[in-house]
C-alpha cells in the first residue's frame, strides 16, 4: 500500500507527521508492505505550515494513480470568537499565518487540488481518508455530497451544509473515504487504516510502539439504527 500525504500551505502539521510517521512504522512492521509520502498538488516544494512557519517539504506531486491511500489533512490558523467574521480581503492568492482556518481551507480551491482529490476518489483502487479539516477541503470542493464524513466539532454544521452527512465519531469508515476528527485522531486514523488495508497484527505492533491505544469505534453505516438514546 502506497500512501501519498498531501501539504498545502497552512496545512497542520500534526495531521500530517502523525499518520506519516505510524504509516511508515506500519511499513517496517509489514516488512515493506506500506510506504508513504509528502506530496503537494504543486509537486515537489517546500510547504509552510500554519504553525509558526514550521515547513515541510514535499517530494513529489499528488498522482493518484501511483497511491493506494491519499491522506488529506486540515489547516491550523485563527479559529475566531463566536460571531468574528474572516478577512475576506485577503483572497489575492497569498496568506498570511493569522488567517481563518476556512480561509486557508478555501484558498485549496484555487489549486489543482480540488481536480486531482476528483480523480482519486473515482479510482476504485484508491482510498481516500482525512484528518480534522482535511474532509471540509473535499467537501467545499464538491466531493462528499451524500458521503457520510467526521470533522472537528466545529466544523459539523459546515460539513452538513455541503450535502455530506456529518457523523458525530472519531473515526468514519465510508468504504474509500475514512475521515477523523479532531487534529489528535490522525494517529488513530492511521492505526485504523493499517488494520483494515494490512492487518491488525501490524497494527497493534504499532500501537505496541508508539504506547498508545486506539479510542473510540469506528463508526460505519452498519447495524440496526439506534433508538431510544
Amino acid at each position: 500500500m502506497h500512501a501519498q500525504i498531501v501539504l498545502f500551505d497552512g496545512f497542520d502539521p500534526l495531521d500530517v507527521v502523525a499518520p506519516y510517521e505510524a504509516l511508515y512504522a506500519g511499513g517496517t512492521a509489514s516488512g515493506g508492505a506500506v510506504s508513504v509520502e509528502l506530496v503537494s498538488a504543486e509537486g515537489a516544494r517546500e510547504v509552510v505550515s500554519g504553525t509558526g512557519g514550521l515547513t515541510l517539504r514535499a517530494t513529489a506531486a499528488l498522482d493518484p494513480s501511483r497511491a493506494c491511500l491519499i491522506v488529506v489533512p486540515g489547516a491550523s490558523g485563527r479559529v475566531g470568537e463566536p460571531g468574528e467574521v474572516p478577512d475576506q480581503d485577503a483572497g489575492d492568492g497569498e496568506w498570511r499565518q493569522d488567517e481563518f482556518i476556512p480561509v486557508l481551507l478555501g484558498r485549496t480551491l484555487n489549486t489543482e487540488l480540488p481536480a486531482l482529490l476528483k480523480a482519486a476518489m473515482a479510482n476504485p483502487d484508491v482510498t481516500v481518508s482525512t484528518v480534522c479539516g482535511g474532509s471540509l477541503v473535499l467537501a467545499m470542493a464538491g466531493l462528499l455530497e451524500g458521503r457520510h464524513a467526521t470533522t472537528h466539532h466545529m466544523g459539523l454544521d459546515m460539513l452538513d451544509a455541503t450535502g455530506a452527512h456529518a457523523v458525530r465519531a472519531r473515526i468514519v469508515d465510508d468504504g474509500d473515504l475514512v475521515s477523523g476528527a479532531s487534529v489528535i485522531s490522525g494517529l488513530d486514523l492511521a492505526l485504523y487504516l493499517l488494520e483494515r488495508e494490512v492487518g491488525p497484527r501490524v497494527a497493534h505492533a504499532v500501537e505496541e510502539l508508539f504506547a498508545h491505544e486506539r479510542r473510540g469505534t469506528v463508526w460505519r453505516e452498519q447495524g440496526p439504527v439506534p433508538v431510544g438514546l
